[in-house]
């Protein structure tokens, strides 16, 4: 559980804080002076700090540069009156995580502390490295003992120390943000600050902003100057997921940063000079995007130093076994349940089931199962359906077509589909029948445009960000053909 120091002199703030995060979800610690502060944070360091710049005992941001000697890590959240912004955007260019205006706003409050939490557990919690030892108990394990994975944890330890950008590719849910940790830890920077940015996740009009900043009055909305990742982040790493996603503009500025650590804030002039550590991520073919115009040529070169390749788990063969029972122990002592044993048609199920959603679905698909389980065997039963079916669809073809097999002319076989469900037992047939259609659609439709997502979501009249969740959702991947985990013979 996370915990939140909040600096300062106000019982009323210190009560606000008290009120904000009464649920138990977040451990809350008061201090009313510099002193009391700094005593705190040298004895136990907090996640999160909550600091007004103004107190009894120290003056303007003394306290803030203080704090940060003693750990530049912890996110420090300047909490600021009228009349002292400027303040709060000098703490914010030296590397403060946001500041917030009173009155406070509830919402706004937990929000921000969330993200803030969240990103003191990636600079804080081990992305470890497996090694002959037993299993640490605590941190995020990069596991697996496949050759590919062996490739991976030589890469890291190859580039790690080495002050370059890294390029890292894989499907979504492989562990590319673990693999971007295990570099930032193990590297010189690692004393200093990581932020993780998905730029898939921020709408296009504003990823610029969050990772540039912007001046006052740059755009509508832009009621005050904001500080971007990039100067936030001075002499840290920054890792960008999802770079396929970013528009021709904030490719070009990444661009430029990369040569030359120099940018300017959204609707300003001044220049700004940097020291970060770029880490990229990506899910899709640049190579591809750049020869078709969609990803600049240059910046995929700039992105492309040092590249790590991380394998889809449907390729890793005897790691899913690894995998399993390594978080049937994890979950087991989450939520108090004895560690299972797995049955032989249970195990037989997780190896023939092609994971579209790679390690992070075998996670949630184990802490489901560990919930439904009753007693300390493992049964395919307490699988979701799609999953504990797997060994049986796999041994199908032996005796017949599989169930949902495509038909004459790759048609999709919806009388076989379903009779093979209700023959399995499943009891959530029409779910199951609507994600089998949607995927159908999408795939004809992303076949149709060669994999332009803009044109398919104007086809389905959808938006390109629901056309893109959808895509991760159900599992398709489109690289030099469109095709679906769940086809067997139509992709």
């Amino acid at each position: 559980m996370p915990t939140l120091l909040v600096i300062d002199d106000e019982p009323a703030i210190q009560h606000a804080f008290q009120r904000a995060f009464r649920d138990g979800d977040v451990v809350v610690r008061s201090a009313g002076t510099a002193a009391e502060a700094l005593a705190a944070v040298a004895a136990e360091r907090p996640d999160v700090i909550v600091l007004d710049v103004h107190l009894p005992d120290a003056t303007g941001l003394d306290t803030f540069h203080r704090l940060r000697r003693i750990d530049a890590r912890i996110p420090v959240v300047l909490v600021t009156g009228h009349g002292t912004t400027d303040l709060a955007i000098e703490a914010m260019k030296e590397g403060a995580y946001e500041y917030l205006l009173k009155p406070l706003e509830l919402a706004e409050l937990r929000a921000l502390i969330d993200r803030a939490a969240q990103s003191s557990r990636l600079m804080r919690v081990p992305a470890a490295l497996p090694d002959a030892g037993p299993l640490p108990p605590v941190g995020d394990l990069l596991l697996g003992r496949c050759p590919a994975m062996q490739e991976v944890y030589k890469a890291i330890g190859r580039v790690a120390r080495q002050d370059v950008t890294v390029l890292v590719l894989g499907e979504s849910g492989t562990g590319k943000e673990l693999v971007a940790r295990a570099i930032y830890q193990h590297s010189k920077r690692a004393d200093k600050p990581f932020l993780a940015i998905n730029c898939a996740a921020i709408p296009e009009p504003l990823l610029e902003s969050e990772l540039f900043g912007h001046e006052k009055g740059a755009f509508t909305g832009a009621d005050r100057k904001r500080i971007g990742k990039f100067e936030q982040c001075h002499g840290g790493t920054i890792f960008l997921d999802e770079v396929g996603e970013m528009t021709p503009l904030t490719q070009a500025k990444i661009l430029r940063l990369i040569q030359e650590q120099r940018f300017e804030r959204v609707g300003g002039q001044e220049t700004v000079q940097t020291d970060v550590r770029l880490i990229g991520a990506t899910n899709a073919d640049l190579e591809k995007m750049s020869e078709d115009g969609r990803f600049r040529k240059d910046l995929y070169f700039r992105l492309n130093v040092f590249t790590i390749k991380l394998p889809p788990l449907r390729e890793r063969g005897d790691d899913v076994d690894l995998l399993v029972g390594h978080y049937l122990r994890r979950f087991g002592q989450e939520l108090g349940k004895p560690v299972a044993e797995v049955a032989p048609a249970t195990a037989a199920a997780l190896r023939a089931y092609p994971w579209p959603g790679n390690v992070r679905e075998l996670q949630s698909v184990l802490k489901q199962a560990v919930l439904r389980m009753s007693g300390s065997v493992l049964l395919a039963d307490f699988l979701p359906p799609h999953v504990g079916g797997s060994a049986a669809r796999a041994a199908a073809p032996a005796t017949g077509a599989a169930p949902g097999a495509p038909g004459p002319a790759g048609l999709f076989d919806w009388d076989q589909f379903v009779g093979g469900r209700v023959a399995e037992g499943s009891e959530n047939l029409y779910a199951e029948s609507l994600e089998r259609m949607e995927r159908e659609v999408l795939v004809r439709v992303l076949k149709h445009t060669e994999g332009n997502q803009l044109q398919a979501a104007r086809i389905l009249g959808i938006t390109r960000g629901s056309l893109r969740n959808k895509i991760r959702t159900l599992g398709i991947s489109i690289a030099r053909s469109v095709w679906s985990e769940d086809d067997q013979g139509d992709g």
